[in-house]
């Protein structure tokens, strides 16, 4: 667990959700949350240089000897509109009133920076013995559908299950979804949870319904593994989410950027390829993006990508425009057909050097 290099006099800091969760689960957490009993802006200023305050949400960022430490206050929330964020009520209530605004009982946990002492008001500790997913009441999914998905990634990661009545909750809201909801958050969701690249998780996000947040269309898992794919042709890739997203097909609710927008696109015009020439294959699949590849792996022909991917995607042929002027052959159109001619081949063979390159231009176009 990150330290904070504060001496907490007035007792009223606390290490607050994951950082506590995974501590005691035995796991490194990247984040670090720490809640104030009060309002942080007025009491954890005087910690050190205010790089950035939040009054609307009562949070401050504080350089503590060279180090930026978040320190939130205390506050009650309520869903005006569900599904979107939330309205900040009271910044500086209790404990036992901020944790109502939290997701799950394993995440609810507070422990003093000043004692050590942990904090439950909700039986998180419980539910962590146990290995359960609880919600904190029976309106948590309504007011926030994103929750569904969190609750998927936490199953997974850490090998627990959903309560009983917290899976029954879920399975009533995904018969009955809101679709008016913030789908910036949905894709937050999509891109931590599908991101850990899991076929079993997905084979649960599709088998659950909970791939419904983002599309009512009745979607089937393919047949392929996707896990492994991903992990052989695209194990580093940050849209391994999209891979698995684009399973979907109807992704319009997602504001996407522009390259993944890409992704999709290049997927659908190679999505109806179909060949076993080797030159076809390359000249389709050649500038497409190695996850639209994947995806038409996927959904499409696994053998096709394959080959393109381990044989072909690496060929390119050395002679330049440059080679051929050299050669005595003025630039005009039969350039491109010179190039496509070397290309197929070193599709056929390509240990062809360069040398072997320019032989094959004097022998078919040198006069």
């Amino acid at each position: 667990m990150g330290i904070v290099n504060i001496k907490d006099t007035s007792h009223k800091l606390y290490y607050v959700g994951g950082v506590v969760r995974d501590e005691l689960l035995g796991k490194t957490s990247l984040d670090i949350d720490i809640v104030y009993e009060g309002n942080a802006i007025e009491k954890c200023s005087a910690f050190g240089e205010v790089v950035r305050t939040n009054p609307d949400f009562g949070t401050v960022r504080v350089n503590i000897d060279g180090n930026e430490t978040d320190f939130a206050s205390t506050r009650t929330e309520r869903y005006d509109r569900k599904g979107h964020l939330p309205q900040v009520e009271n910044i500086g209530c209790s404990l036992n009133e901020d944790v109502k605004r939290r997701d799950f009982t394993i995440n609810s946990l507070y422990k003093s920076i000043s004692s050590g002492e942990i904090l439950d008001f909700t039986g998180g500790l419980e539910d962590l013995k146990n290995k359960k997913i609880r919600i904190l009441h029976n309106q948590s999914f309504i007011d926030d559908p994103t929750r569904i998905i969190r609750a998927l990634k936490f199953a997974h990661r850490f090998g627990f299950e959903l309560e009983e009545n917290t899976k029954k909750l879920r399975e009533e809201y995904l018969k009955n979804i809101n679709y008016d909801m913030c789908y910036k958050r949905i894709k937050k969701e999509l891109i931590e949870t599908l991101g850990l690249n899991s076929q079993e998780l997905f084979e649960e996000f599709i088998y659950a319904g909970i791939y419904k947040l983002v599309t009512p269309n009745e979607v089937q898992i393919p047949n392929n593994n996707i896990e492994n794919l991903i992990n052989k042709f695209a194990p580093k890739s940050e849209n391994i989410w999209l891979i698995y997203a684009g399973i979907l097909g109807d992704l319009t609710r997602l504001e996407l950027t522009k390259k993944e927008q890409k992704i999709l696109n290049d997927f659908e015009e190679i999505r109806n390829f179909k060949s076993d020439n080797d030159y076809e294959i390359y000249k389709n699949f050649e500038g497409k993006e190695t996850e639209s590849i994947v995806l038409y792996g996927i959904l499409v022909c696994t053998e096709i990508a394959e080959h393109y991917l381990n044989n072909l995607c690496n060929i390119k042929i050395s002679v330049t425009g440059e080679h051929l002027a050299k050669l005595g052959i003025p630039p005009s159109a039969k350039y491109k057909e010179i190039f496509d001619f070397i290309l197929r081949e070193k599709i056929k063979n390509p240990e062809l050097t360069i040398e072997n390159e320019i032989e094959i231009v004097k022998n078919n176009f040198k006069k």
